[in-house]
């Protein structure tokens, strides 16, 4: 049974009646507006403002285009590489000519990457209803590329990212750095600014701590049950030797609570 994009817009929560599928491919120039096209070292940046450019004709593209364009780069043959997914926030202008959306890069399928490739059947189009792209084979799904373990005291991760730590074969290491450690870490809710301190120690290393945050988003704290986990900015103030007694853990979590004053304006409730 021959895998197709219908179960990678499924697994990712993409509704193919509310999705566009479009496959840039390496040109001078944009067919429909005659700006400078794509080159093998365009940067993110330069793809994403080539996308969100199009052109006024129905006939070439949509009068009211879906919210998602999952974005594709096209390689040899009828090889198509996911570049990224997108959202449509509206158009910004247009002249009669030339159309520009505000599209902002969105985090569905963030792990497929550079990694999906499906094959595309239709070699003239560019662009299609993901209805149609959904029955397309998918072709590859490459190993993802390890991501170098930054360094405890550099580590910031907003929920998402933690979710994928917790998760993504790249983020190997990340895990088994993080497994290695005890400490005292940080949550900051960046609506407001308001922060938690939390430890993990005895047996329950900082990875175990923060899988749980992974999951449920609060991990167990009454203080945070309450709250969105998607403004959760999560990083590390000490850590420790697996070894080292509960005792020192408890004294370097007080002392961060009473520095950064988190009892009275934080989260932390003792």
């Amino acid at each position: 049974m021959t895998l197709t994009f219908a179960s990678i817009l499924h697994s990712a929560g993409i509704d193919p009646d509310q999705a566009l599928v479009i496959r840039h491919a390496y040109v001078r120039e944009h067919e429909d507006s005659g700006l400078p096209g794509l080159h093998a070292d365009s940067t993110d940046a330069e793809i994403l403002q080539y996308t969100s450019k199009h052109s006024a004709r129905p006939r070439i593209f949509p009068t009211a285009p879906p919210r998602i364009w999952v974005v594709f780069i096209r390689e040899g043959g009828d090889r198509a590489r996911l570049w990224s997914v997108l959202e449509n926030r509206g158009e910004t202008s247009n002249d009669g000519t030339l159309r520009t959306f505000d599209l902002v890069t969105s985090e569905q399928m963030a792990d497929l990457r550079n990694r999906l490739v499906i094959g595309w059947r239709s070699p003239r189009t560019w662009r299609i209803n993901a209805t149609t792209a959904a029955g397309y084979p998918v072709m590859e799904i490459a190993d993802a590329e390890p991501v170098p373990f930054p360094g405890f005291d550099r580590l910031v991760l907003d929920h998402a990212q933690l979710q994928a730590v917790m998760r993504e074969h790249r983020y190997a290491s990340w895990r088994t750095a993080l497994a290695s450690v005890i400490g005292v870490y940080l949550i900051t809710d960046t609506r407001d600014g308001r922060q938690y301190v939390g430890k993990a120690d005895g047996a329950e290393s900082i990875r175990q701590r923060w899988s749980a945050y992974a999951t449920n988003g609060h991990g167990g704290n009454t203080e945070l049950r309450n709250l969105d986990p998607t403004s959760f900015r999560f990083s590390l103030l000490r850590v420790f030797d697996p070894a080292t007694p509960t005792r020192q853990i408890d004294a370097a979590e007080s002392h961060f609570k009473t520095a950064l004053d988190t009892r009275r304006h934080g989260l932390n409730r003792n």
